[in-house]
Order: structure tokens, then C-alpha cells, then sequence
């Protein structure tokens, strides 16, 4: 049996996902089959209430899709392998539970596009970023083009995807494509310091922050208020929501059942 590509672990309601596949974590269809089943994995099991996503390679995110792959396809083969990273990239968005990328060094091409489908992403200093495809004759097709400007604006998103170059993690930081970067040595203490702190709140009301959010941006704002207050009242009937209250009231921290 050949070795996991992507190994699987839970801790404390966190579950971490970690990419093993020597010597860039080239994205094959093997390797996404493995990523999503991690992530199905983790979104059915009770205990697990965020996911984390890293890498096992030292200085290594990803180098994006396998290109061995991509070689010789004709247009049918080419759609159905950006429908591959697409679909999978957009079900990330649709799952319950926070996703966050820990960024432990180089994320480009599919793994910058990998953590962009995340809800948060934290950076070692070391970490490096780009979209390179331009490169190699071709664009970003696994949601480059799209995410990449609604996070950090249209202007710096299309500079970044029209030269093909990479980016340091603090410019990445700066221009919003990260929330956070830590020291190299501090990456998975503090991802799983934050992943902790989200564990201990209502998963239904986290749903349904990501829920709104992910919709509501798509949508007009009239639309996307109309989302906002549908789960509003879908987290006011939770179980999470009467102890909630209930433990304002009584000036008490919060037991979440989450359900």
C-alpha cells in the first residue's frame, strides 16, 4: 500500500490535515481525491469542530497542481481537471465547520489557491506566494482569477496574476491575502492557539457566520440581508443560542452543545 498522501489527525476538536507528498505536494487527482476525503472526514465527525490544513515538508506548502497530469490533455481532458480543483475548492466554502491554512513556507500556483478556498490563513515568515500560471502559457483556474481580487482588491489582484511572480508573506499580509504571520517555529502553536479559541464557540453560530458571509457576498445587499436575518433566526432556535443567552444572563462562560 503506497503511504498516505494526506495524513489525518484530531486532538481536542481540532482536526488537522496534513499534505505529505514529497517533494512539492503536487496536486494530482489522487492527491485531491485523498484531500477531500480528509475533509469529509472532518466535516461528519461530531468531535471535530475546525479544520486545520498544512503541510508535513518543511518549506513547502504546495507547488500547486501536478503539471505531469496536465500534460497532453485535450479540452475535455483540461475541463474536467479545472472542474476537479473548482469543485472541490468550492465545497470547502460550503462546509460548516472553519477551515484555516497553516502556511508553512512555499504556496503557490493550486496550494495558493488551496489556501485561499480556506477561511483564514496564517503564514510563517518564511512563506512565499504567488500565481505563476502565466508562466506557462495558461491562467489560474482553480479560483485564482476570482478570489484572489475579492481579497486584496482588483489592482494588486491582477498585478500579481498577470506577472506570474511571488510575494513575501508580510506584502502578502499587508494586501490582505493573510490574517496572520507568526515566526516560523511558532506556525502550528499558534494556528492551533486560534483554532482552540474558534472550538469553544457555537458551531452553529460559526455555520453560520461562514454561511451568510460566503452567500451574502454574491448577492446584492439587499439579498444578502435577506440571507443574514434567515440565519439569524435558523442560530436563534439552537440549543447553542439558548445557552448562550442563558450564560450571559448568568454572567457564566458558555457551554455550547452545538447543536
Amino acid at each position: 500500500m503506497l503511504p498516505a498522501m494526506v495524513s489525518f489527525a484530531v486532538a481536542d476538536r481540532v482536526a488537522v490535515l496534513s499534505m505529505e507528498r514529497p517533494p512539492v505536494n503536487a496536486m494530482s487527482r489522487a492527491f485531491m481525491s485523498e484531500l477531500e476525503a480528509g475533509l469529509s472526514r472532518a466535516a461528519a465527525d461530531p468531535a471535530v469542530r475546525i479544520i486545520i490544513i498544512t503541510s508535513g515538508l518543511p518549506g513547502m506548502f504546495s507547488g500547486g497542481a501536478d503539471i505531469r497530469e496536465l500534460e497532453g490533455l485535450d479540452a475535455a481532458g483540461c475541463a474536467d481537471f479545472i472542474a476537479l480543483g473548482q469543485g472541490l475548492f468550492g465545497r470547502m466554502g460550503e462546509l460548516p465547520k472553519v477551515i484555516i491554512a497553516a502556511i508553512n513556507g512555499v504556496c503557490v500556483g493550486g496550494g495558493m489557491e488551496l489556501s485561499m478556498a480556506c477561511d483564514l490563513r496564517i503564514a510563517a515568515e518564511s512563506a512565499r506566494f504567488g500565481q505563476p500560471e502565466v508562466n506557462l502559457g495558461v491562467v489560474s483556474g482553480w479560483g485564482g482569477t476570482q478570489r484572489l481580487p475579492r481579497l486584496v482588491g482588483k489592482t494588486r489582484g491582477l498585478e500579481l496574476l498577470l506577472l506570474g511572480e511571488q510575494i513575501g508573506a508580510d506584502a502578502a499580509l499587508a494586501m490582505g491575502l493573510l490574517n496572520r504571520v507568526v515566526p516560523d517555529d511558532r506556525l502550528m502553536a499558534e494556528t492551533s492557539a486560534l483554532a482552540h479559541k474558534f472550538a469553544a464557540k457555537s458551531p452553529i453560530a460559526l455555520a453560520k457566520v461562514k454561511e451568510t458571509v460566503h452567500r451574502g457576498l454574491a448577492l446584492p445587499l439587499a439579498d444578502g440581508l435577506r440571507e443574514e436575518a434567515r440565519c439569524y433566526v435558523e442560530a436563534y432556535v439552537s440549543d447553542d443560542a439558548k445557552e448562550g443567552i442563558r450564560a450571559f444572563l448568568e454572567k457564566r462562560p458558555a457551554r455550547f452543545p452545538g447543536r
